[in-house]
């Protein structure tokens, strides 16, 4: 028996009460300790069968501000590695200068071949943030946020 080639895709972000527009976010993190990583959400995606990865396409959507700086710096960056593994960046990690007090998107999005550590199933995706001023960062992820992976199952 040969090798078949899955597509699976999720939407595993931002989980909770429906809402009236359709748009739902994670709940809030705030960042604690200046230019520290905070993990804002980390999901596992585990499609029905197991194989080895051949291409995982993202679109990532985040939204991002101060608590009450006009003049903090945040940074961010999407992860993802094997399930347990070491983390691995999918970018590089962004800085957005003076970010002010009202949430601005961004979102990250493209395919990305496998990687030393992130090349096989279950596999984990998360946003992780840093703010240059202490407790001041936030940031949330949105439910349009998606995971599809093609993989080869035997």
């Amino acid at each position: 028996m040969g090798l078949a080639v899955i597509e699976h895709t999720e939407y595993p972000f931002a989980r909770g009460n429906l809402t009236s527009d359709g748009i739902q976010w994670s709940a809030e993190k705030d960042t604690a300790t200046s230019d520290t990583d905070v993990e804002v959400e980390s999901v596992t995606v585990k499609p029905p069968s197991l194989g080895g990865i051949i291409e995982v396409e993202f679109g990532l959507t985040a939204a991002f501000k101060a608590v009450s700086s006009a003049s903090a710096d945040l940074k961010y960056k999407w992860q993802a590695r094997n399930k347990g593994g070491t983390w691995v960046d999918l970018h590089a990690e962004v800085t957005k200068a003076d970010i002010g007090t009202t949430y601005a998107e961004e979102t990250r999005s493209g395919r990305f071949k496998p990687a030393a550590n992130f090349d096989s199933l279950p596999f984990e995706v998360r946003l992780v943030v840093q703010c240059n001023e202490a407790s001041e960062g936030r940031a949330k992820v949105k439910n349009s946020s998606y995971v599809r992976v093609k993989y080869a199952a035997s």
